[in-house]
């Protein structure tokens, strides 16, 4: 689906003849058209669609390339939304053709005031990139507590593979950043070099955002590998005092099912025959919840011992 834009009034306008052009999933009939149309490479076009492509910046004989990457849209409560796509920024004379795999949401966030070329433009996408990987980091944070917190209760590894399923979508948007940053770095090199009109202020505060937001997920990429086995034994800790607790009830009940089993045949009757029923199986219920309190005693004295 194409969409026309022009930057006026400090904000992006639709307009049937403006300049920026946003291509919402293409389709190949869209992507066959713009190549012939504006003298792309295809191979170009289709990168711009692919997930594992890497960011570069490329300086073609008639047109600049900037491949880039950028948070999906995320969707409340579910992990696997927390994802990179990769979207495709076309110079091309006084145009600038934007080839996204889906609905491009940043065009309606507020702009920058000092906008004076198609290059400013660009700075306004790679600003608010840059703005949501922040906000995505922040709830991959907030998640990775949270199944903290679950998994310091659990016995089951589903917590645990979600925790591993986090660290994964962090090491790539760790990537995404670090490969977005080598793109900003020849971007500035060329505008410099070219002399051509920018913000390189904007520019050069991108770039910081960018670096910071790198170390953010280099710090927590290090502490999930860190403590991601520190996670499974407590997982393994909880299983061990689980099975324990078992333990301790069956130590107790069995020699207590042994005596029931033995009194309570007819030899036992035999044998209280001439003592009152109420008697006989009151001193007989006492017997064996002494047994237990006995029993239950002893090994909370040996569990104490062996924890010293």
């Amino acid at each position: 689906m194409l969409e026309r834009y022009e930057f006026i009034n400090d904000s992006f306008v639709k307009k049937i003849d403006g300049t920026i052009l946003l291509y919402s999933s293409p389709n190949d009939e869209e992507i066959n058209r713009i190549a012939l149309d504006y003298a792309i490479d295809i191979h170009s076009l289709y990168s711009a669609l692919d997930t594992d492509e890497l960011s570069r910046f490329e300086i073609e004989k008639d047109y600049i390339v900037m491949i880039w990457k950028i948070p999906a849209a995320m969707k409340i409560n579910e992990l696997s939304s927390l994802n990179v796509i990769t979207i495709g920024f076309f110079i091309k004379d006084s145009t600038l053709l934007i080839i996204s795999p889906e609905k491009l949401e940043y065009i309606n966030e507020k702009a920058h005031n000092n906008m004076k070329s198609l290059f400013d433009v660009l700075f306004h996408f790679q600003h608010h990139t840059i703005k949501h990987f922040a906000e995505h980091l922040k709830i991959i944070k907030m998640i990775s507590l949270e199944i903290q917190d679950k998994i310091n209760k659990s016995i089951e590894t589903e917590h645990l593979v979600q925790m591993f399923n986090l660290s994964e979508k962090l090491i790539y948007y760790l990537h995404a950043i670090d490969s977005n940053i080598t793109s900003l770095e020849k971007l500035w090199s060329y505008l410099k070099t070219d002399n051509q009109l920018a913000d390189f202020d904007f520019l050069n505060d991108i770039i910081i955002d960018h670096q910071q937001a790198k170390k953010q997920a280099e710090i927590y990429t290090e502490l999930f590998a860190g403590l991601m086995d520190a996670r499974g034994s407590i997982v393994n800790n909880n299983m061990n005092i689980l099975i324990k607790n078992l333990t301790k009830i069956n130590v107790i009940f069995l020699p207590l099912n042994l005596i029931a089993g033995i009194f309570g045949m007819s030899e036992f009757s035999m044998m209280t025959q001439r003592v009152p029923w109420y008697i006989s199986y009151s001193f007989f219920a006492i017997a064996i919840m002494c047994t237990s309190l006995l029993l239950s005693f002893l090994l909370n004295k040996y569990d104490e011992r062996w924890r010293r």
